[in-house]
């Protein structure tokens, strides 16, 4: 018996290798869920074509090693930024699975990183309109469907970027706390409905998009994406980056019954880096 026997899940963003999505989605599956899985599968436009997306040949992947366990699954073709793209995606979710218990707000965008006052419009608009409108648009769809069947969980993804600013990520910061206040304002309003409502907010997770940002942050600095590794695991308690499975173990207890009495929060999951200061021994 699972966590989740009976349940549906609905995972955006599950279409990168090694990413959150992937990961949360098979998780969900072995604890019993039915799970649909959506990635936007096509390419940008013009100037942000290069930036790497989700591909449906993953996507069926997924749904392949889901139906393995014995699970039922289903991959959608879906740009969160689209209203009516989310709308069908639920709707078609519903009557295909009959329900809809769970949603994971995974989806997101990393572009519109830079210096403060560099950051073109293009990129900063198209941080907010993946990251918070998606999340939106993606909230409104689901929770209708569960005030009316009585309840449900929704975890949407943030980043301890989303605690805390830092040079160079003002799109994206300013993007991942306007998650968590969406998050907070949810959550408020549909806990009377039995709708738990919370964010995960991971640090420093090894995917392949990471992986690609490394090797080209490596190129530029005169060094390996192994060392900047090795740096930024001296910044973590638990001495490693995070991969999927950390991530979606978290959000697996936050949509799962055991998850009774949380409400509009945001746990940092960044394998302590928060405690690492100065040794002054």
């Amino acid at each position: 018996m699972g966590l989740l026997d009976g349940m549906v899940a609905v995972v955006t963003g599950a279409g990168r290798p090694r990413g959150i999505g992937e990961a949360t989605a098979l998780k969900l599956a072995q604890e019993g869920a039915d799970v649909a899985i959506s990635d936007i599968c096509r390419l940008y436009e013009e100037e942000l074509a290069w930036y790497p997306l989700g591909e449906l040949e993953h996507l069926q992947a997924v749904v392949k090693k889901i139906e393995d366990m014995g699970r039922r699954a289903a991959a959608f073709k879906v740009d969160v930024t689209s209203r009516n793209e989310v709308q069908a995606m639920i709707d078609e979710t519903v009557e295909e699975f009959g329900r809809l218990d769970i949603l994971v707000n995974n989806a997101g965008y990393a572009v519109g990183v830079g210096p403060f006052l560099a950051v073109d419009e293009v990129s900063w608009d198209k941080t907010f309109d993946v990251n918070v409108k998606g999340t939106f648009y993606s909230m409104r769809a689901a929770i209708p469907v569960m005030v009316e069947a009585g309840g449900g969980r929704i975890v949407n993804v943030s980043s301890t970027s989303g605690l805390r600013g830092a040079r160079h990520y003002g799109a994206y910061d300013a993007s991942k706390f306007a998650v968590v206040g969406m998050t907070q304002t949810a959550a408020a309003e549909f806990a009377p409905h039995n709708i738990l409502i919370n964010c995960v907010c991971p640090g420093s997770v090894h995917t392949s998009l990471t992986q690609d940002e490394l090797e080209l942050h490596a190129s530029t600095c005169q060094t390996t994406p192994e060392e900047l590794i090795d740096k930024e695991n001296q910044r973590i308690a638990i001495g490693r980056w995070a991969v999927g499975q950390d991530i979606a173990n978290v959000i697996c207890f936050l949509a799962s019954p055991l998850n009774t009495y949380m409400v509009g929060q945001a746990l940092a999951v960044d394998g302590g880096k928060e405690f690492m200061g100065e040794d002054i021994s």
